[in-house]
Parts: structure tokens; C-alpha cells; sequence
């Protein structure tokens, strides 16, 4: 199938080794699933550590300006991280990784493995660190890899406005479709998040983590990531 001289981006278990493409991706959500059954089975409270406390991190973000830093500081500020390998339950779990698998699975299949890792690991700072600048006191634990997601969300949004990219097919999703379409839906998510933060909505949705990470996953898009290959020049 071909579509406007791109070939679409298919992602087939047998024809092009999706499991030999995409181990890099594979093992994050494998270490995530078991470090869910972790904390379903494993000692109550033996996840805090890491876990992000907004309060922490400002108090640790203090100690650094004073001069008086710790190791223990530099602990607090690694859950900006640690905290995405987290999650508040199996439907917490499943959700994310439907959404980090299909946008995911893209950057790596137009980027690499590389810029894959490299999103991950600042959408998820970024995403952590956007709670914490709307929420610098707050002492509520916070983990979940939403933020990550939004950033990878953002990061297919600005390359599908920045080039021609190939129609996406990525299971679960039947058929190749046109990557507007993904760009739609991550607008429109993107704006729901921007409606509930200017809502002051509350609940266990760290809208201000979704912003961060998707803030900067669309900053690397636009000025940072090259070229893919198999898109073209608008």
C-alpha cells in the first residue's frame, strides 16, 4: 500500500522483526509489569522511596542552592525518573502502556532506539518536574509513566507537523492510517489536559506532568530530532 509516493510504516511481527526492532521498547514495559507485580505482592510502602514528593524535591532543590546537598539529595531528585517505572494499579498500568507502546514503538521505528531512550528519559524528568513547578509544596506521592507518554505523543505531534510521514501501522490499531490522525488525538488529549489544569480540577490526575513532558517531547521534534528517513521535506 502506498500513499502519496510514503510507503506506510508497518509494523509486522514476522516481515520486519517488530520484536528485534523494538527489545529496547519490549524490555521498559517488561520491567515495568514486573515491577507492578512488585508492588501488588511484594512489602507495603517498599515503592516509596521511589516515588516523587513534590515537597522533597523542593526541599532537596533548596539544600543544592545552600550548598548543603546530600546524597540523599541526590537520591530524591533520581525519583524524577524512577517514579515512570511506577504505577497506581493494573488499569493504571495497561492504559499507559497501550499508549507508550503505539507512540513509542514510532519514534523508534522513524528515530532509533537511541532518541527513543533519549525522549523517555527527559519526558519523564520533564514530566516530573512539571508537577512539581505547579506543585512545589505538595507532599502527595506521585508515579505513573503519563508523562512519558504525553511527551512521545508530543514528539509524533511536531514531526508530523514538521515533515511527511509515512501512515503509521501499529498493532493495535487494523490498518495503516494517516498520521494526522494520531496528531488529532494527541491535540485533543493535550487540550484536555490544559482545560482540567485551568479548571483546577482535582483528583489523582497530575495534569501538570502530562504538560511537561509533552512540552518538551514536541521542543525535541521541532529543533532536536532529524530528519527520519523515510519521511519527506513539506
Amino acid at each position: 500500500m502506498v500513499r502519496d509516493g510514503l510507503k506506510p510504516v508497518r509494523m509486522n511481527w514476522y516481515e520486519h522483526g517488530v520484536i528485534r526492532q523494538q527489545w529496547m521498547l519490549f524490555l521498559l514495559i517488561l520491567v515495568m509489569c514486573l515491577i507492578q507485580g512488585f508492588q501488588m505482592f511484594g512489602p507495603e510502602g517498599a515503592d516509596d522511596r521511589f516515588m516523587v514528593v513534590p515537597l522533597e524535591v523542593t526541599t532537596s532543590w533548596q539544600a543544592v542552592r545552600s550548598g548543603d546537598a546530600t546524597i540523599d539529595d541526590v537520591s530524591t531528585f533520581l525519583t524524577l525518573i524512577s517514579n515512570t517505572f511506577l504505577h497506581g494499579g493494573a488499569s493504571h498500568l495497561v492504559f499507559n502502556l497501550l499508549f507508550l507502546w503505539i507512540f513509542a514503538a514510532l519514534a523508534v521505528e522513524l528515530l532509533g532506539t537511541r532518541w527513543m531512550l533519549v525522549v523517555y528519559f527527559l519526558t519523564a524528568a520533564s514530566g516530573s518536574l512539571g508537577h512539581i513547578l505547579l506543585n512545589p509544596y505538595e507532599d502527595h506521592q506521585l508515579l505513573g509513566a503519563s508523562g512519558v507518554v504525553m511527551g512521545f505523543e508530543g514528539l509524533y505531534l511536531g514531526m508530523a507537523v514538521r515533515w511527511r510521514l509515512p501512515d503509521p501501522h501499529v498493532f493495535p490499531i487494523a490498518r495503516p492510517i494517516p498520521p494526522v490522525n494520531l496528531a488529532v488525538l494527541t491535540v485533543i488529549g493535550i487540550s484536555f489536559d490544559y482545560y482540567q489544569l485551568m479548571e483546577h480540577s482535582q483528583g489523582n490526575v497530575a495534569y501538570g506532568a502530562h504538560l511537561g513532558g509533552f512540552i518538551v517531547g514536541l521542543f525535541m521534534a521541532c529543533f532536536v530530532v532529524p530528519r527520519p528517513g523515510p519521511a519527506e521535506k513539506r
